[in-house]
């Protein structure tokens, strides 16, 4: 395993599935290039068509860039991120994930990284989908709608005034912490990253700064909605369920993090 190297600056989890006729070659090999000090780990998460052999090529193409991760089964978004973060925790201080549609450009990175070198407070740094003027945010209204009700929801239920929870762009501070929040699978699979979140407010001791002031939320210059999403209807029939399920395990009554907050007050 390789140690990690102070060259590697920031180590991006690009969970792939069905990706073959999606997935930019040239545009991860050109940012590569210009950014060498950002190693992407690309996950193909049992693939049925010509996507293990895309990002094999862009391993060949430039090894100290790509490194491909494979999961012999079709595992789910969540599951592929889950086992990309934790190998990319060997490689570098600050480690995140990334759509592989790009509709979140590559280009933003940096940005994101620039955040948690300018505060040492940050420990996350979430894209948020905000369309104001001077930007490029294009979104299908249905699923701004929707969006904008879930994370309503989410909000109410983590108690954060969180604006994106599901922007498929994030970037991480390296902490034990954070390893504790990836180190067991999640019990959701579309909802994970409101899933990650109700796992750090559980994990949250008296002396902790609050999650408001770790997390910092970047209104994007750039989001564009990529045909072929991989959502099912079926699966937003989920969500009700597995956002539920988070509250009772994290965030209910008699939690951890509920009886500090009880005793707050």
């Amino acid at each position: 395993m390789l140690a990690m190297s102070e060259q590697v600056k920031a180590a991006v989890v690009v969970p792939c599935f069905n990706e073959a006729e999606r997935l930019a070659r040239e545009k991860f090999l050109d940012f590569s290039r210009e950014h060498p000090s950002i190693r992407f780990i690309m996950v193909d998460d049992g693939s049925t068509d010509g996507t293990r052999e895309l990002l094999a090529g862009l391993q060949q193409a430039l090894p100290e860039s790509f490194e491909l991760l494979e999961l012999a089964m079709n595992r789910g978004k969540a599951e592929a991120v889950r086992r990309g973060v934790l190998r990319a925790l060997d490689l570098a201080p600050y480690v995140g994930y990334w759509d592989a549609d790009l509709s979140t450009p590559l280009e933003e990175i940096p940005s994101f990284w620039e955040v948690l070198e300018r505060d040492s407070r940050i420990e996350l740094v979430f894209g948020a989908r905000v369309n104001l003027l001077g930007r490029s945010i294009h979104r299908r209204v249905i699923r701004h709608y929707l969006g904008r009700v879930f994370a309503t929801v989410a909000s109410w239920m983590l108690d954060l005034a969180i604006y994106d929870t599901q922007c498929g762009a994030k970037l991480f501070r390296k902490s034990e912490r954070l390893r504790r929040v990836f180190e067991a699978p999640f019990r959701t699979s579309w909802v994970f990253d409101v899933e990650i979140l109700a796992r750090l407010r559980s994990m949250q001791q008296e002396d902790d700064l609050p999650l408001e002031q770790i997390i910092y939320e970047i209104p994007l210059r750039v989001w564009h909605d990529v045909r072929g999403s991989k959502i099912r209807p079926v699966d937003l029939l989920l969500v009700p369920r597995d956002l539920l399920r988070i509250y009772l395990l994290h965030l209910r009554r008699g939690s951890a993090w509920a009886r500090r907050r009880a005793a707050a007050r």
